[in-house]
């Protein structure tokens, strides 16, 4: 049997962690699939990190990342480097992953080359164009450009079959997020940052990098997370601080005083991961950590008017508070010192898999390119009723 040639792209941090246990669980099954692995290095440092972990080594790397870089040129180099790969190797199919622009690029040289796309986190939505800005828009036109969708959870799929996706290609596999989770967090694990807190402090992990919360947004969050540390004696904050040079800086000129808030390099993810899953809450304006939290039952503080991950919301353990001063604060401060709230956020069912998104999405991926009928008949019927 000729066996499935796979191409897998992707550019920065958030996505190789997700698609780190595909990439695995294709190795796994060479006598079926042959892999290839594309990077794009739309985030160069912080990607290699991850690669590193989880020893992938990229079949092609366009190298594109550039001093100030614009998503015009993101998006054409991402386009032209592609298709000359394209070209030569044939896939038949790519897996792109969620919403960056190197996903939305990929999938329009894939398009233009016409090799099939599988979209990874599929159906996610806010339904505003600029909130996330560009994630909004790259991941629905990802979705116009698709053949099969994989999405991680009943919302996400209901919003595809909303947009008249056929039913029979979208898929409910859970998020391979939570896949990436069985490899990095350990029981056991230390880091030296760990060891400079006090045992029995309250640790809160921050994270903050949103284009659209550069500026006074950026600059109101940090000043609610210090008032709020000086106001409570027991609380440190962790904050890997983003490369940006504007994130830096705005960091370091606010925060970077104090001796209960630590400013750290951006952690691998094994760090990242271990270090979450020990925290009292977090604080973030990210997606992909919407989801690591929820899995790890760790709260998450969501510094955003809206998400596409509403289902950690609903479960409880999400909850948006956007950036105006007055509510970052309020939101910290109920959740630091209402105990019963607290636990009732953490004993929550992570709605987003139970860890087997990758090996699902490499079955239903044989079963199509072996012309296989797929028919999950108990996904399929929710799926109709629920439309």
């Amino acid at each position: 049997m000729r066996k499935i040639k796979v191409m897998t792209i992707f550019g920065t941090r958030p996505e190789a962690i997700k698609m780190a246990p595909i990439i695995i669980e294709l190795n796994k099954q060479k006598e079926i699939f042959e892999s290839i692995v594309v990077t794009t290095a739309q985030h160069r440092q912080m990607l290699d990190q991850v690669l590193a972990f989880f020893d992938i080594k990229a079949d092609y790397d366009l190298n594109i990342m550039k001093e100030n870089q614009t998503l015009t040129k993101i998006t054409t180099d991402v386009i032209n480097g592609l298709d000359l790969i394209f070209k030569k190797e044939k896939p038949d199919i790519l897996l792109v992953h969620g919403d960056t622009t190197t996903t939305f690029a990929a999938s329009i040289s894939a398009f233009y080359n016409k090799v099939p796309i599988g979209h990874v986190e599929a159906g996610l939505r806010t339904f505003n164009k600029l909130s996330p800005f560009p994630e909004e828009i790259n991941r629905q036109v990802t979705d116009v450009l698709a053949d099969y969708y994989f999405a991680p959870t009943m919302d996400a799929a209901e919003n595809l079959l909303k947009e008249n996706h056929d039913a029979k290609n979208i898929y409910i596999t859970g998020n391979t997020v939570v896949d990436a989770l069985n490899y990095t967090v350990k029981e056991d694990y230390q880091h030296p940052i760990l060891d400079k807190l006090t045992q029995t402090s309250k640790k809160i992990l921050f994270t903050m990098h949103r284009r659209e919360n550069l500026g006074q947004p950026m600059q109101d969050v940090f000043e609610s997370v210090l008032e709020v540390v000086e106001s409570n004696k027991n609380v440190e904050v962790i904050f890997p601080v983003h490369l940006n040079p504007k994130i830096q800086k705005l960091a370091k000129q606010v925060l970077g005083f104090h001796d209960r808030i630590h400013l750290v390099d951006p952690m691998d993810v094994i760090d990242f991961h271990n270090i979450a899953s020990k925290c009292y809450f977090i604080l973030s304006d990210s997606g992909g950590v919407q989801e690591e939290a929820s899995a790890l039952k760790v709260p998450v503080l969501v510094l955003r008017e809206t998400t596409e991950r509403p289902e950690g919301v609903k479960s409880g353990i999400l909850k948006l508070i956007g950036t105006k001063k007055s509510n970052v604060k309020q939101a910290m401060e109920e959740l630091l010192n209402d105990v019963e709230k607290h636990k009732k956020m953490c004993n929550v069912e992570n709605p987003y898999g139970d860890g087997t998104a990758s090996r699902q999405i490499l079955t239903i991926l044989q079963e199509k390119y072996t012309q296989t009928e797929i028919i999950n008949e108990e996904a399929y019927e929710k799926l109709r009723l629920s439309y």
